[in-house]
Parts: structure tokens; sequence; C-alpha cells
């Protein structure tokens, strides 16, 4: 039997980012509720989470650990198997597995912890890499390979690149079929390997860059990618280019860092900022003066 016949996966949530801000975890919450509407109407049994459930290495606030239940018990439920990978940010220590913010998960029906390597069939999924792990991947063979990995030449964000520190390189998963990983947020492709991209924007490093959601694979398929409509957006844009064509450019739940680079008051600029955020519905509206060299 497949380890999976259609799979929907997603990544890098970051439940409790922004100091667990209520409304980072219920931007979560709202994309976990969308995940599984269309995970179901695509037909999928199974989910995997490639890594970084929660934000915080260290502790767990108790109102996000609450989230992370109750959203937990509804993936749970959605599917016959919900594989939940460690992620880096899942991890007391970066450099060993031996203790995660998820263990209290591991008796939910139908959720399976990932904190060790599990290989079957034609699926392997690899956890954070810690240690000379990496040196088993030459071997691999396997034709879907899903993992939270820090390659080198991905972009952490749109502007840095990975440097390489050695170890693990892309060209180790060349004996593989197609490698999906979490840990960059940013949505791109290198030889065999996709990063799948996150759930959904979480910062103006993340600022016009759209392509977050879910996954959606048949065995023996390609990637589906799913982006999600509702997702919390980041802009930057020019005070100038704004005005021309608001409508353009504004929609609801999104940031706006504006910078003012046109002669405008004080006060014109505060009116804009006002009625823009209350038409549009915006969470924020950013005035930056232009840096003159």
């Amino acid at each position: 039997m497949a380890f999976f016949n259609k799979v929907a996966c997603f990544t890098d949530i970051h439940f409790g980012m922004k100091g667990n801000s209520r409304i980072h975890n219920d931007d979560c919450e709202a994309f976990i509720y969308w995940f599984i509407e269309q995970a179901k109407a695509h037909g999928c049994e199974t989910c995997i989470f490639l890594g970084d459930w929660h934000h915080h290495r260290a502790s767990t606030n108790v109102s996000t650990m609450n989230y992370t239940v109750s959203n937990m018990e509804r993936l749970g439920k959605a599917f016959e198997k919900v594989y939940v990978l460690m992620g880096n940010h899942d991890l007391f220590y970066r450099e060993k597995r031996e203790i995660n913010s998820m263990e209290f998960i591991r008796n939910i029906p139908n959720i399976h912890l990932v904190n060790e390597w599990i290989v079957e069939d034609d699926v392997a999924l690899i956890p954070w890499i810690v240690g000379d792990e990496w040196k088993k991947i030459q071997k691999m063979k396997q034709q879907y390979v899903f993992g939270h990995f820090e390659l080198p030449y991905f972009k952490m964000n749109a502007m840095v690149e990975m440097p390489d520190v050695g170890g693990i390189q892309t060209d180790h998963f060349a004996g593989c079929g197609q490698v999906f990983s979490g840990h960059f947020h940013k949505r791109q492709v290198m030889k065999n390997v996709t990063y799948m991209g996150n759930a959904f924007p979480h910062n103006y490093a993340d600022a016009w860059d759209d392509d977050r959601g879910m996954m959606i694979i048949e065995m023996g398929g390609k990637p589906k990618y799913i982006n999600w409509p509702d997702m919390p957006r980041y802009i930057t844009i020019k005070v100038s280019q704004l005005l021309e064509d608001p409508e353009k450019y504004l929609k609801p739940n999104m940031y706006v860092r504006v910078t003012l680079d046109i002669k405008i008051s004080y006060e014109e600029a505060n009116f804009v900022r006002e009625t823009f955020i209350d038409k549009y519905q915006l969470r924020e509206l950013q005035l930056i003066p232009e840096q003159i060299d």
C-alpha cells in the first residue's frame, strides 16, 4: 500500500509569532480552516506539515498552546494521517532534536510527530537535520522527500541568499525524485529541490511575494500549488504611485509601508493614512520619509 494516495502539504506557519499576537494566531487558524477545506475538495487523505509550527524555541505561550491543540485536533479529524515534521523553530536546541515544543500533540488521534527520519517505500520524511545525518542523503533513492532543509544558494528571503557553510548540498539529492522543503519561506526551485513557500507572508521581508499557501501531490504526479486568497499581505510603495491608483494596490488585511516621495504636509499625509486604512480595511499603513542621500 502506498504511503499516500493524495497528500496536502503546508509549512512554516509559526504559531506564536509577533509576541504571541492574537491577530497572527487567528490568521494561522483561518489558514488551517481554508487548508482543510481545499484538501477535502481535492480528495486528500494525508497531510504533511514540513516544520516550524511554533515560532519560539525556548517557551510556548499558554494562549498559543491552546491554538496549537485545537488546530492539531482539527487536522487530526480532517485527515487519516497527519505527519508533523520538527523544524528548527520547534526544537529547543538547534544542534539536536532531544527536546521539542510539540511533544504534547503526540497523543492526538491521527497525528504523527516526526522527530526521527521516516523512510518507507518511495517516501522519506526528514525533520531538521542534526550532526552528520546529511551524509545519508546521497545514498537515498526515494521518489518523494519531504524535509526542513537548510540548503546553500537558495534565498532565505527576497534579498538574502543562504551561503554555503559546508555540509548538506542540493546535489546530495541527485538520486531522489522530487524533494520538497520548508525552512525558507519563499517559493523557489533549484534542480529537483523545491521550497514550497510558507503558509502566508509574515512581515515586510515578504513584501510583494504572495506565492504562499499549500501544495497538493497525487502519488506519481507533480505538485499543484494553491495560494491562500485571504492571506495578510505586505507591500512597500511610494505615495505618488499609491495615490495614482489605490484600488490597484490595496486589499483588506494588508500591511502597507508608504515612502513619502512627493511634497506633502503632515496633515495631508495623515488624512491619506486614516482614509485608506478605513476604506480598504488595512491593518497598518506606515508613512516613511524618503531618505535623501
